[in-house]
């Protein structure tokens, strides 16, 4: 989601393929055999197998939107919110999501410290709008996605959290243009169709 959130920003126009994650095709398989999406393929033949890394090219080549007009020590706090949302909140965020596949996580556990980090960016948000102030970010647009996914493990449990300002944020974020204009549902892609035109 979040790369999708960077194309559509920036108007960069690639070939969606839209995939199966239980029916891999050969050739998502070939161009990143780790087998998990998104996979970027650049007309070069470069690939670039995660999201955050996708989001760092589409805006360094298409002009960063704002989402990185920030002062050098914000950018530098920015990376390492997102370093810490992309390591150990995304790590308690899969075993909490995904725990009931292995008896032996903890998910309660798992659940509570992903809490940890949605409570710092809770306090983060007092008398703001985002992350990093009265506009949106690359933080806000890395993270934003996490912690829908993990609002929807169990939805009536988050929404009665004391975090109400995370709340907020991510409320308006679901109801955003931004965010709708990314939620449209495409067709499988299977060998030999033609990819859609995302991100004009």
């Amino acid at each position: 989601m979040r790369a999708r959130l960077a194309i559509a920003a920036t108007s960069t126009i690639v070939e969606l393929r839209e995939v199966v994650l239980r029916e891999k095709p050969a050739e998502m398989l070939e161009a990143s055999p780790k087998g998990t999406v998104p996979v970027l393929v650049l007309q070069d033949g470069t690939i670039i197998d995660e999201s955050r890394d996708i989001m760092d090219w589409v805006l360094s080549k298409s002009g960063h939107q704002g989402w990185k007009a920030f002062s050098d020590d914000d950018l530098s706090r920015m990376n390492a919110l997102v370093d810490a949302s992309d390591g150990p909140f995304k790590t308690a965020l899969d075993s909490y999501k995904y725990g009931n596949r292995d008896d032996t996580v903890d998910t309660s556990k798992e659940r509570a410290q992903g809490a940890e980090f949605i409570q710092a960016l809770n306090k983060m948000l007092e008398d703001q709008a985002y992350l990093f102030g009265d506009k949106f970010s690359f933080a806000d647009a890395a993270i934003l996605p996490f912690i829908r996914q993990f609002a929807h493990v169990d939805k009536e449990w988050f929404w009665s959290q004391d975090w109400p300002n995370v709340i907020v944020w991510l409320e308006s974020f679901l109801e955003s243009e931004r965010f709708k204009s990314i939620m449209s549902k495409y067709p499988q892609w299977k060998t030999g169709d033609t990819g859609i035109l995302f991100g004009a």
